[in-house]
């Protein structure tokens, strides 16, 4: 088939994109909480191999799906996707803390996180 001159083809491809629409299996919960566990640690904060409440990312998360534009995560989503990415956690009895999770995230995770982070912040910059 021959396109005329006046009309040309035009053949377009949805790409996936970083601030794209919610996936399946938890993606953009995995971005989140990538994006959230690299802020932590931009803040100065230890984050490798530290056992934290989940209260002490909250504020990480928060601020991740305030980047992405989705809803907020809340604790069983947010403790399944950090399982899921490879953080260690342990759930404790509700009467020790109103988020009753404790997170550690060993270096290959932080480093993922880290370097997930750097390039959201230099994306978000160029735009």
């Amino acid at each position: 088939m021959k396109a005329s001159s006046s009309t040309p083809l035009k053949f377009t491809m949805q790409q996936p994109t970083l601030f794209g629409e919610r996936g399946v299996d938890g993606i953009d919960d995995e971005r989140v909480v990538l994006y959230a566990l690299g802020d932590f640690q931009a803040r100065g904060k230890v984050l490798i191999e530290r056992e934290l409440p989940l209260d002490r990312l909250r504020g990480a998360l928060k601020r991740a799906v305030e980047v992405f534009a989705v809803e907020d995560l809340d604790d069983e989503r947010a403790v399944a996707t950090l399982s899921r990415l490879g953080a260690q956690v342990r759930r404790v009895p509700t009467f020790v803390a109103k988020h009753p999770f404790r997170v550690t995230v060993l270096a290959p995770l932080a480093e993922q996180a880290r370097q997930f982070y750097e390039n959201v912040t230099t994306q978000i910059k160029r735009q």
